[in-house]
């Protein structure tokens, strides 16, 4: 459909919520006409497919400015801004992290700590990591302005 998946996310018991972050595969914003058309197909899929078991909702959206880093991707794209990253289990006695994006790899993020330390975290080892909001990142990615 020319879009890219970000992250999708599964909450709630009862009547779970489907969450899925999107991007244009070409770079572009994401417009609510594309959210539009993401929730139509999925919908349909989760239908015919029915993995999840009785009602559910679903919500589509784009990733934001301060956006999850899900990606190797989003990773590189983003070195230089601000994260903060949360491990499943404790890497140097400590499961949080805030520093700077240095890029990454297909095995890990690497990260310039507040201290100046600079560290490794395997992709498999992050729970969360998000972008930090900062002038420097609204900046970063505010649309060029149109001409006329």
């Amino acid at each position: 459909m020319g879009f890219e998946l970000v992250r999708v996310a599964v909450q709630g018991g009862e009547r779970p919520t489907v969450q899925i972050m999107a991007d244009r595969a070409d770079g572009s914003p994401i417009t609510l006409g594309d959210c539009q058309a993401i929730s139509h197909d999925v919908s349909a899929a989760i239908d015919v497919d029915d993995p999840i078991a009785g009602a559910w909702t679903l919500e589509v959206g784009s990733a934001g400015i301060d956006r999850p880093l899900t990606r190797v991707k989003d990773w590189n794209r983003f070195s230089g801004h601000l994260v903060r990253v949360e491990t499943y289990f404790p890497q140097n006695g400590r499961r949080r992290f805030s520093g700077t994006v240095l890029g990454a790899d297909e095995t890990a993020a690497q990260i310039r700590l507040d201290d100046g330390l600079e560290i490794a975290i395997r992709h498999p080892d992050i729970r969360r990591a998000k972008l930090v909001l900062t002038d420097a990142l609204i900046d970063a990615t505010a649309s060029p302005p149109r001409t006329n």
